[in-house]
């Protein structure tokens, strides 16, 4: 059996992220929805949505990274990695549970690649590091 690992690219720091069998992948950027995009039956009028990015504030000067502040609402999450199984297979993201035991979560994805998904975060909020593991790659789901 192959590896999750080997279907994922990209990784921040692979000792970190490759555990127990699975893959955690890392926030890269945060974005809300500023214009409303559009779908149709046909897809002759799909226009994309106008996202503007979140900032990161650094707690303090001297810090590596920044921080996501996000008030409750919705977001959409992009990572640091890319995703790429055989022909044939998806890949199972959900949100890694230290994530949702903080209130936020995202849905569970079956994909073979992976764009920004939605970030939904409770009314009190959530602050995110930047590079912090916020999903799980746990198995594969044949086509």
């Amino acid at each position: 059996m192959t590896a999750l690992a080997d279907y994922v690219d990209g990784l921040v720091h692979e000792p970190r992220q490759v555990h127990d069998g699975v893959v955690d992948l890392t926030v890269e950027a945060v974005s809300q929805v500023v214009e409303p995009g559009r779908i149709d039956f046909g897809g002759g009028e799909l226009e994309a949505a106008e996202t503007a990015a979140v900032e990161t504030e650094k707690r303090s000067p001297d810090d590596d990274y920044g921080w996501w502040n996000l008030p409750g609402g919705q977001y959409l999450l992009s990572y640091n990695e890319t995703l790429a199984p055989p022909e044939g297979t998806r890949l199972v993201v959900r949100t890694r549970s230290e994530l949702r035991r903080r209130g936020a979560f995202h849905p569970t994805v079956h994909c073979r690649d992976i764009d920004a998904v939605p970030l939904s975060v409770p009314e009190g909020g959530v602050r995110i590091k930047e590079n912090a593991r916020v999903s799980t790659v746990v198995g594969t789901a044949e086509r």
